[in-house]
């Protein structure tokens, strides 16, 4: 590829102002930086395609918010980077089944949200290689196997990286009562 870098600033002022034209090759040219931040950031190729197109669409959408051409790149991985962070946090908050039919309180729903809240945080702190193998061993419930293969890992290789994510989400977790640590060794 002899063209590595993001669309020039006259055809993001042009898309800016609403050449459609521009537009459509504003993203075109984005797509690719889009969609390597985004496989950089998500926990699995599927999440990081839905969060590129995802990004590619706001930015269609848009574009005409884009206060500064050089704010281009930034602007997106914002976007591409809170989509990856609102699917990891809809894998966490899937709620489990609740009891003959009882609603929780008001209260109990708040923590739960905050302790999700907190968790998809630690997870998107990690860095990208611990953050895809977290995910798909304790999230999303791929195997060890399955995960190693997925990701072109020794076994070995992918429980030293789960190993090492765990031990970091385990310290950026409050520590109250082990409540959200599981209740092994608090520090």
């Amino acid at each position: 590829m002899a063209d590595t870098g993001w669309p020039g600033e006259q055809l993001i002022a042009a898309a800016r102002d609403g050449d459609g034209e521009a537009i459509t090759a504003l993203v075109s040219g984005s797509h690719p930086h889009v969609k390597r931040f985004a496989h950089t950031l998500c926990a699995t190729p599927q999440d990081a395609e839905d969060a590129a197109q995802e990004a590619l669409i706001i930015l269609y959408r848009k574009i005409g918010m884009l206060r500064a051409s050089g704010a281009l790149a930034s602007w997106m991985f914002r976007i591409v980077r809170n989509e990856c962070l609102r699917r990891a946090r809809m894998l966490v908050r899937s709620p489990g089944p609740v009891p003959d039919g009882a609603l929780p309180s008001f209260e109990e729903d708040l923590l739960r949200k905050l302790e999700a809240e907190l968790v998809a945080r630690a997870i998107a702190a990690l860095p990208a290689d611990q953050r895809q193998v977290l995910i798909m061993r304790d999230v999303q419930g791929y195997s060890g196997r399955a995960t190693a293969a997925a990701l072109g890992l020794s076994t070995a290789a992918m429980k030293s990286r789960l190993h090492r994510a765990r031990a970091a989400v385990r310290l950026a977790l409050p520590s109250a009562d082990g409540a959200l640590r599981g209740g092994g060794g608090g520090a």
